[in-house]
This record gives structure tokens, C-alpha cells and sequence, in this order.
């Protein structure tokens, strides 16, 4: 090792063992700090929607309290009498109101939602008081018939906000602004009920308490903490105010939302000079010229155009990576960073007024800002999740200079007009080409390799592998909402069905938001088994937004496109293989935010296993497997630009981190003087002017994410440690491999909410946390000499 190098590694080695010794002290106190039940303790948030988004991708990709084609014979018969065992809903004009084993997605229509919501909630209330009148501090006197109220309204307006997610349209947007103050209404009213809350803290005070199961316990401290955070403690004007506060955050959360469609969709850049779209992959030509022809340009063909451009994902990135004409990447890019922050669909005063209703909520209850109250239900606190960021900040900012530094050089080496001008719009595409000629790989000529069939084969594969069950598809068993979105039955080792998911994986840039998020349909349930089953099944659904097949060819995907079905499908199968009977914390349910993206990202280590990428890599046409000496490349790749990506995330967490504490939105600062000042130390290019990303960041302000995007990075240090069990194991040993993957199904995987985070890890892993393989898998410690 010459003296430079060791020069370059010495500060790097000091670094990273300062940093694997702050991480695990922050570890060890946050996951081990018990959550206060102490009422004067206690304040809140209402839990984020159960909606699980994968995060903001390198390109910009993106729980409430109480609410918030074939099929085999035996899947069909289990689930013919898949009803839901509280009050009938049979309506034979309302689909919404039919007592439904799948939901009819198929048929639900803007126009079934206001009368069948509000004829819903009617019943539901009598339900409520018959519970207030009735309750005792027993778990079929309180607990079972709560778990109907909740579920039956969190399934059915699920189905409508799922259908506005992926079928968007002006009246159903119009039908549910009408109806939602009724709805919030409701759940302001459910979860601020006085004797429900007095219940579960007599169960919490009784002689019996310790005597209780973990789950039983679990949920009832939620139950209280809830109950206080949602303002049941307030009296009178607070509680008026509180609650109109949430009504409004509600409205100005689906209007953000609403905004960022809109103006996604509303940029389309017609071009039928061939000169301009030099660069642009078969794929993307091919994807342009289909969008074309369903604008009118009947005629419009890959070769010779006209092609539409649009802020779609999968159009954007690839102008973005492979784009040479410099000026189309600088007008994209530029319609991309600043959607939704001008005319009519201009989001920045939305962020303004909602940054000010948080503020409000959280000194109602007695915190200092918003982010107290979001953490209130995590696993971190504001300060340890600052500290987080902070090293993992300075650990990252080397390698991200040099990231840049070597981009610039090669740009220059290239003949590159803007090699002394680099600006935002040419960061993607000269570290593309850097990263095609460092490691001799072009992810769009992956692509063939990639068919998103054989990728769902070698997903599924490895799903029998690790964890014993097997998945079949089950098309036609469930209405789905668009021809494209597929259905399949999940069975254990015995063939039983255990569970069912739907998957629409095509960007639909009409009607359909961005971005990719798991979500549930039905959670497992003991109370409300169908007749003569011991509980109802799960169901889930994953969403993506990857690109849709062109012509003849299937959808061939990315390799960042295989890592987002992977990591969506680690969602699925929590909330899917859970043995947790009790539904209130069964799956993803009641798991803290800050833990949840654990088997997510634990799945996207195995898009670099080789057996599996292997296993799934065929060429389309050929059949013929992806190359052995391309694979070690992919694997060599893996940490190129590490440094860089990691800030990206760090900057999105700072800044919602910094606009939910120390931001005041009536103050002389706006929030993209915050944005600016935190990309000038996570960036070292300078904070582009017109930089307005935070109008369409909705992760935080249409999502479950508001101080709590960290979760990302917090729950990454899980996932590694999680991964590296198998590592230890040898990834090469199918025994050993076999029987990790049994121990997480049984522990990750099953114990869903009815255990703490840390207790649930442990019980896997056999000890705390550690931060290194983090460290290890992100290039951030140097690698040992025999890897």
C-alpha cells in the first residue's frame, strides 16, 4: 500500500470506527428506552397511513390512529366465505357496503362514495355507542368489538383511497373532499372517546396486568397513547381547535397530493428532431413514441418518432442518465425540481399552512414542535436522530467530493463542452457514463435480462428458499382495478393458503401517483375469522411505477427497478407472513416508524446475492443467463457514488427534521431557505436557485413520513445487521441459508407489532444492533483484504 494511499485511508479508518462506536451507543440507548405510559408524559400525532413508500429514489422516485387469473381450488374455497363478521353490510346498489371477500375495485365508482361512506359511518356509530355504553375493561368487552369498528372503516375507505392512488379521476377527487370531514369526524370521535380510553387504562391498572401477553399488553399502551395524542385529554375550546386542525391537515394533505399528479402530468415535451433525443436507450425511444401515439400521433414509431417526453419516472430518468442533449436534461430536470411550485397548482403556501397547523397541534398537546410529537411513537428521539445524521454526514462527505471530483475529471477527459461547468441536470449523466466505464456496464443494456416475469420467478423462488412458502398465481379469484394488475394466493409448506397480494407494477401517468408503497387490504385477524376458520387471511397490495411493456416486448426492467420490487415485496411478506392473530398488531400494524423498513431493505440485499440474480437474470429472448463476469461487475458497482447517494438521503431527513423542530413558518425564513442552507453541507455543487423539490416532497406532506423520513437510515442499520446473519451463515451454504431464513420468518417476519422492535431483533439475531455491517455494505469501512 503506497504512503498516498494510506494517507487517504488512515482519516477514513478513524472516521469509521468514531462513527460504529457513536452509532452503536445512539443503538443501544433509543432501541432500549422504554416509551413512557405516564399520561403526563404522553402527547401525540395520529399514526402515519399504513401506506409503506419506498423512499426518495437517487432520481427523485417518492398507520392512521384508529384510521386513518387462475386461482387453485383450495385458495378459491378458503376464501368464498372471507366475510367480516361484524354488523352486515349488504347493499346490493353500494359495492362499498356488500359484505366482500375481495374488495370490488373492479366496480366501485366515484358515485358509491359519498353515500356509501356516510351510510357506513352511520352504522359505525351506533356501534360506537353501543360500545360506550356496554364496554368493561375486558378484551371482548372492549378490545374485539373496537377491532370491528376500526377495521371495517379502515378497509372500506381504504378501497377509496387506493382507487384515488391508482385510478385518480376529477369526481372521484371531488367525492371524497365531500365526504372526509365525516370521515375524520368519526375518527376524531373514535379515538377521543372517554370510555374506551378509561377501559384500556383500567386494564393497564389492574391486578391482572402482568398476567397479560406481550401482544395483549402492547396493545393496550398503544390504545392509551393514542387516545392522549389524538386529544383525548383535551377539554372543550383545545379540543375544538385540535380537531380542526386535523380536519384541515386532512384537506390540504390530499390537495398537496393532488397537486404533485397534476403537475406531474401536465408537462409533456412533443419532439420530432431525431438530433434531440440522441442518447436515449431503445427502451425509452420505444416508451416516447407509445406515449405519442396515445396523444394522437398515431403514426409515431421508436425510430423516427414524434416522441412525448414526460416527469413520469421511468421517461424522466432515462433523459436524465443518458439524454446527450444537454438542454433537454436541463429543461426536464428544471420541469421535475420545481413541480407543483407555481399557477394554480402551486404547493408552497400548502407547505406553509401545513407546517403551521403541525406547530399548533403539537403546542396543544404540550410538546415544543411537531417532530416531539412524531417521535413520540418511534423508536428515536429528535436528538438521537440528529446525532445519527450528523456522523453519518461527515462519514459520507469524503466520499462524496471525490464522487464528484472524479465525475468532473471524467467529463473533462471526455471532451465534455460543460466538463468546467457541471451543473444539476449533468450529475446523473456524466456519473453514468463514468460508472459504464469504470466497471465496463450499461444498466440499459441489462435490461433484456431483466423481464419483470422472470424477475417475479426469481423473487418468488427465493421467497421458498428463505422462508417455506410457495406462490401461485390467482388471477381472476379478485375484481382488480386495471388489466395490468395481477393477483396471487401465498401457501405454507403444506399448500394452505396463508395469504394473498395484488401487484400493479406499470406507470400509468394519467391516473396513477408516482412512486412505489405496499399497503394492506385485509390484516390478519383472530376476531374476525370468517365461519369455521381459526382467522381472516392478509391481504396486501404492492404498487410501482416501473415501465410498462412496449410493443411485444415485457416490461424489462432497471436493476434499480428489481431493488424496488424486492423491497416492496419485504413489506408484503411482514405484513403477509405474520403469525400474530390479535389485528391490531399483526403484520405492520403497531410496529414503531422507525423500525418498519427493516424487511423492505433487508430484501434488496439479496438483489446482489448471486444464486438469486442469477437465478432471475435471463434474457428475455434467449433465454440465456445473465453473464457470471457482468454479475461482478454489478457487485463491484455496488458502492459506486455511496457517498453521494447516502447524503441525498441525509438532506431529505435533515430537512424534515429541521422544519418540524427549529423551522418557524411564520418567521422571516421559507422553507427553502431551510431546503438551501441543508443541501449547502450535504452537497458540495452549489443549492440550485430554483430548487423547489420540498412542493413535491410528499413523503412529509402527504404521507406517513412528517419527521420521520430518518426512518430510512435508522431502520438501514437494522436491515444490514439483519442481512449480515445470513453472511455469517455463508450465503453459499443452502442449509445454513435455509435455516436463517426459518429464524427470521419466525421472529421479523411473524411477531408483527405484538413486540418491541428491539426484542423482536434480538430474539433474531441474538444480540443488539451493530452498526458495521452498514458501514461495510455502504463502503464507509474498508473492506478486509480476502473480500
Amino acid at each position: 500500500m503506497g504512503q498516498r494511499t494510506t494517507r487517504l485511508l488512515l482519516p477514513l479508518i478513524a472516521t469509521s470506527a468514531i462513527l460504529l462506536l457513536t452509532m452503536l451507543s445512539l443503538l443501544r440507548f433509543s432501541l432500549t428506552r422504554s416509551l413512557p405510559i405516564s399520561l403526563s408524559l404522553l402527547r401525540q400525532q395520529s399514526k402515519p397511513s399504513l401506506s409503506l413508500s419506498c423512499p426518495v429514489l437517487p432520481l427523485s422516485y417518492p398507520f392512521s390512529s384508529y384510521l386513518r387469473h387462475r386461482s387453485t381450488p383450495i385458495c378459491a374455497a378458503t376464501m368464498a366465505s372471507h366475510s367480516h363478521p361484524s354488523a352486515p353490510f349488504l347493499d346490493s346498489d353500494n359495492p362499498l357496503l356488500s359484505d366482500f371477500a375481495f374488495p370490488p375495485f373492479d366496480v366501485v365508482e366515484a358515485k358509491h362514495v359519498q353515500p356509501g361512506i356516510k351510510d357506513l359511518i352511520r352504522r359505525l356509530e351506533g356501534d360506537l355507542v353501543e360500545l360506550e355504553t356496554t364496554v368493561e375493561p375486558t378484551w371482548p368487552k372492549l378490545v374485539e368489538p373496537l377491532e370491528r369498528i376500526v377495521d371495517r372503516l379502515q378497509v372500506v375507505w381504504g378501497v377509496v383511497n387506493h382507487l384515488k392512488s391508482v385510478k385518480d379521476s376529477s369526481d372521484l377527487r371531488s367525492a371524497i373532499e365531500e365526504i372526509q370531514p365525516e370521515k375524520v369526524k368519526f375518527g376524531l370521535r373514535l379515538s377521543q372517546s372517554k370510555p374506551i380510553y378509561e377501559a384500556f387504562k383500567s386494564i393497564r391498572n389492574s391486578p391482572s396486568w402482568e398476567s397479560l401477553t406481550d401482544a395483549h399488553k402492547r396493545i393496550v399502551e398503544d390504545k392509551i397513547k393514542e387516545a392522549v395524542l389524538d386529544g383525548v385529554a383535551l377539554e372543550d375550546e383545545k379540543r375544538e381547535k385540535f380537531n380542526e386542525i386535523q380536519q384541515e391537515l386532512e384537506k390540504l394533505s390530499q390537495k398537496f397530493s393532488e397537486n404533485v399528479l397534476d403537475a406531474t402530468k401536465r408537462f409533456q415535451k412533443l419532439i420530432v428532431d431525431k438530433k434531440e433525443v440522441e442518447g436515449l436507450p431503445a427502451t425509452a425511444l420505444g416508451l416516447a413514441a407509445q406515449t405519442a401515439v396515445s396523444k394522437g400521433h398515431e403514426n409515431a414509431t421508436p425510430e423516427n418518432g414524434p416522441w412525448i417526453i414526460t416527469l413520469d419516472a421511468p421517461s424522466y430518468m432515462a433523459v436524465m442518465l443518458h439524454a446527450c442533449n444537454r438542454s433537454l436534461r436541463e429543461e426536464v430536470y428544471k420541469a421535475y425540481i420545481t413541480r407543483a411550485s407555481s399557477g394554480d397548482l402551486d404547493n408552497t403556501d400548502i407547505i406553509t399552512q401545513i407546517l403551521k397547523l403541525r406547530l399548533q397541534k403539537a403546542k396543544l398537546l404540550g410538546y415544543n414542535n411537531y417532530a416531539e410529537v412524531s417521535l413520540a411513537t418511534k423508536m428515536a428521539t429528535v436528538e438521537r436522530v440528529e446525532e445519527l445524521l450528523e456522523k453519518l454526514r461527515v462519514a459520507s462527505w469524503d466520499h462524496h467530493v471525490k464522487d464528484i471530483e472524479e465525475m468532473k475529471a471524467f467529463a473533462k477527459e471526455s471532451g465534455a463542452p460543460e466538463a468546467n461547468d457541471i451543473d444539476h441536470w449533468d450529475v446523473n449523466f456524466w456519473s453514468e457514463r463514468l460508472r459504464e466505464a469504470k466497471y465496463d456496464i450499461n444498466e440499459e443494456e441489462l435490461r433484456p435480462y431483466f423481464a419483470l416475469p422472470k424477475v417475479l420467478d426469481g423473487l418468488f423462488t427465493l421467497a421458498n428458499k428463505l422462508f417455506g412458502v410457495s406462490i401461485e398465481a390467482a388471477d381472476g379469484l379478485a375484481p382488480v382495478w386495471n388489466p395490468d394488475v395481477r393477483f396471487y394466493c401465498v401457501k405454507d409448506s403444506s399448500g394452505q393458503p396463508i395469504a394473498y397480494f395484488y401487484f400493479d407494477p406499470y406507470s400509468r401517468p394519467a391516473e396513477k401517483r408516482g412512486g412505489a408503497w405496499m399497503d394492506e387490504v385485509f390484516a390478519r385477524s383472530r376476531v374476525l375469522a370468517p365461519p369455521g376458520a381459526p382467522v381472516r387471511l392478509p391481504i396486501a397490495h404492492m404498487v410501482c411505477n416501473q415501465m410498462p411493456p412496449v410493443g411485444d416486448k415485457p416490461s424489462l426492467m432497471t436493476f434499480r427497478e428489481v431493488e424496488t420490487v424486492f423491497h416492496e415485496f419485504g413489506h408484503a411478506l411482514q405484513h403477509m407472513l405474520t403469525k400474530q392473530d390479535e389485528g391490531l398488531v399483526a403484520g405492520i400494524r403497531g410496529i414503531e416508524w422507525d423500525a418498519v423498513e427493516l424487511p423492505s431493505q433487508f430484501m434488496e440485499n439479496w438483489c446482489y446475492h448471486k444464486e438469486t440474480l442469477l437465478g432471475l437474470a435471463k434474457h428475455y429472448e434467449t433465454g440465456e443467463p445473465l453473464p457470471e463476469e457482468i454479475y461482478s461487475k454489478l457487485l463491484a458497482a455496488k458502492t459506486f457514488r455511496a457517498g453521494s447517494l447516502s447524503l441525498r438521503q441525509i438532506r431529505f431527513a435533515s430537512v424534515d427534521l429541521e422544519l418540524h423542530t427549529t423551522f418557524d413558518p411564520s418567521g422571516d425564513l421559507s422553507i427553502f431557505d431551510v431546503d438551501r442552507k441543508v443541501a449547502e453541507r450535504t452537497y458540495i455543487l452549489p443549492p440550485f436557485p430554483e430548487d423547489r423539490f420540498l412542493c413535491s416532497f410528499s413523503h412529509i406532506f402527504a404521507g406517513g413520513y412528517a419527521a420521520g423520513y430518518y426512518s430510512y437510515k435508522w431502520a438501514e442499520v437494522l436491515s444490514a445487521d439483519a442481512f449480515s446473519a445470513f453472511e455469517d451463515a455463508g450465503l453459499e451454504d443452502d442449509k445454513a441459508i435455509k435455516e436463517t431464513g426459518h429464524r427470521f420468518r419466525e421472529t421479523i417476519l411473524a411477531l408483527g407489532g405484538g413486540k418491541s422492535p428491539l426484542e423482536v431483533f434480538v430474539a433474531f439475531r441474538g444480540r443488539e444492533p451493530s452498526p458495521e455491517p452498514l458501514l461495510r455494505h455502504n463502503g464507509l469501512l474498508p473492506m478486509p483484504a480476502s473480500a
